[in-house]
């Protein structure tokens, strides 16, 4: 075997690999015209996690077993083209992304849910109120300000602006399919700068475990999918499109969680994220913390989310 082979404990060429055991339930639900994998627990109001990148669901592990134990019925995805979640070539724009949101939703046999998003599932979290209104009960979204604040910023933030260097590799056909499938490099270095600097995140069995994820067949290429689009359609009309459908006021409450020590999303923009909010919103920054939440502070996002989850539902 190859050095990278020899040193992971999880690697399988097969996306069984991302059905980590634990207390929840893996299932597949057929939506939006594709197949998306789910790690289900608990009963009680649903309550929908989107991770970001370069992870998949297992980012959640701590906060599925929180939230269900506080009453929740808590289901989190692989977005489409990640972990064991179908990987078409196509459907990448937001537009499609908050519909297989709305899809899932149904499909799990429930109206309407909570959507918690993380990164690009942020991303999606705040696009769902004005998108799926009818779905979308409450959003909060971790390390990601309302896109339009971040399109904003990306021009004219020099901070934001240096945090997107990662941005143009991404454009290139076929590189970044390559550097995030040949090895753990591209992804631990991801994740490290953008993690709190100093911390004791990712541990190396960690940082491996995305890494394999990352090299399953095709995962690469949907993931740098994402971003292509983000990138270019700024400038086309389904760019403009989603601009003013996001522009629109959100009446649904709203909690936005950030790391003080984010290195991909700079924590001033958080805040500004109110002007798009005319129901309740609630904003917090959490000491010591990168930009990976969910794992590097577990405990205070576990808090924030069960505290403001019993005030909304």
């Amino acid at each position: 075997p190859t050095r990278t082979e020899a040193r992971s404990p999880h690697m399988s060429n097969d996306a069984s690999s991302v059905l980590i055991e634990g207390p929840w339930e893996h299932r597949f639900v057929s939506a939006n015209g594709a197949r998306f994998h789910v790690a289900e627990l608990g009963d009680g109001p649903l309550v929908v996690l989107l991770h970001g990148f370069p992870q998949f669901w297992w980012t959640w592990h701590d906060q599925l077993t929180a939230i269900s134990e506080a009453g929740y019925r808590v289901a989190a995805i692989d977005l489409r083209g990640y972990g064991g979640s179908d990987k078409p070539p196509r459907g990448y724009d937001t537009f499609t992304l908050a519909a297989d949101v709305a899809s899932i939703v149904r499909s799990l046999g429930e109206s309407s849910a909570v959507i918690i998003g993380h990164g690009w599932g942020g991303w999606i979290a705040w696009s769902m109120p004005t998108m799926q209104p009818a779905v979308t009960t409450a959003v909060a979204a971790l390390g990601m300000p309302h896109p339009l604040v971040l399109r904003h910023a990306s021009v004219s933030s020099l901070a934001q602006i240096r945090a997107n260097a990662y941005l143009a590799g991404l454009q290139r056909p076929f590189v970044p399919e390559h550097q995030m499938g040949s090895g753990p490099a591209y992804v631990e270095r991801l994740l490290g700068a953008w993690s709190a600097p100093g911390g004791q995140w990712p541990s190396p069995e960690v940082a491996q475990r995305y890494a394999d994820a990352m090299a399953l067949p095709f995962v690469a290429h949907s993931a740098a999918e994402y971003y292509r689009w983000v990138v270019r359609s700024r400038w086309r009309l389904d760019g403009r499109r989603f601009a003013r459908c996001v522009e629109s006021l959100i009446t649904v409450p709203v909690l936005a969680l950030h790391g003080d020590r984010d290195g991909a999303v700079m924590p001033a923009l958080a805040p500004l994220s109110s002007a798009y909010v005319q129901g309740r919103f609630e904003h917090h920054l959490i000491e010591g913390a990168g930009h990976f939440l969910p794992e590097e502070a577990p405990a205070a996002v576990n808090a924030h989310l069960v505290r403001w989850l019993s005030s909304t539902i």
